[in-house]
């Protein structure tokens, strides 16, 4: 087994077997370059992406709770103006799944779900 530290869209290989993400896709200035990055590098019949993110739902007022508002606030002075910076479009730590789903299956990934979740976190898995 080995591991690589490489750019979202730069890392090398074409044949991974799993690719993480963690407490980033919502960071990113360009998430759909990102992921079609990683559906290119997975084993194109059983390679997996798992991508941990802060927990947020979809709609504004079913985050306004104590996690919520510390993600809403984390974001607004690192998670946007990072994305910001590279002339993304600021997700944000509180981009709920389904905005997540959208980046993930027109970058061309068939399968996307959510597979467990705590109060501050949800695991998504996507597939080729």
């Amino acid at each position: 087994m080995t591991f690589e530290v490489a750019g979202s869209t730069d890392y090398p290989g074409d044949d991974y077997d799993l690719v993480t993400f963690f407490d980033c896709f919502h960071d990113m200035g360009n998430p759909f370059a990102a992921a079609k990055h990683v559906l290119q590098t997975l084993k194109k019949k059983d390679g997996a992406w798992m991508i941990v993110e802060p927990f947020a739902n979809d709609k504004i007022e079913d985050n306004l709770n104590p996690v919520g508002r510390l993600n809403y606030a984390a974001s607004t002075v690192v998670c946007v103006p990072a994305s910001l910076n590279e002339n993304g479009p600021a997700l944000g730590a509180q981009a709920g799944e389904q905005r997540k789903r959208e980046i993930v299956t027109s970058a061309g990934f068939s399968k996307f779900r959510r597979t467990t979740q705590t109060p501050f976190n949800m695991i998504f898995e996507g597939r080729p």
